[in-house]
């Protein structure tokens, strides 16, 4: 399940004990809408190995703003508090879970 993740609580998501993942995304973005189904499904495979969280960017523009995100959906990769990696667009599920397994790894 994700978890939604806000100007609030972002810092301590992303200090967690567990890796997170952030989708960046707006209500308006047809790749974000595309993108989104494979995200849930997504959290749900690596429940208890990996946090999995939505950020809209119309409600949270310091998020994007902090990591020069210009383009949704744009997914960024946390471990340790630190970003490890970031991925831009739309992609299958496939690629998205080598980036996952990359993730725990790591």
């Amino acid at each position: 399940m994700t978890v939604e993740v806000t100007a609030d609580n972002f810092e301590k998501l992303k200090n967690g004990d567990l890796p997170l993942v952030v989708d960046l995304w707006a209500t308006w973005c047809g790749p974000c809408r595309m993108v989104g189904p494979i995200i849930e499904e997504l959290s749900n495979e690596y429940e208890g190995k990996v946090v999995v969280g939505k950020c809209d960017i119309e409600e949270n523009e310091d998020i994007p703003m902090q990591y020069g995100v210009r383009n949704i959906p744009t997914i960024l990769f946390f471990k340790n508090g630190q970003l490890v990696d970031k991925f831009v667009g739309a992609a299958a599920k496939s690629k998205l879970q080598e980036k996952f397994d990359k993730l725990i790894e790591a």
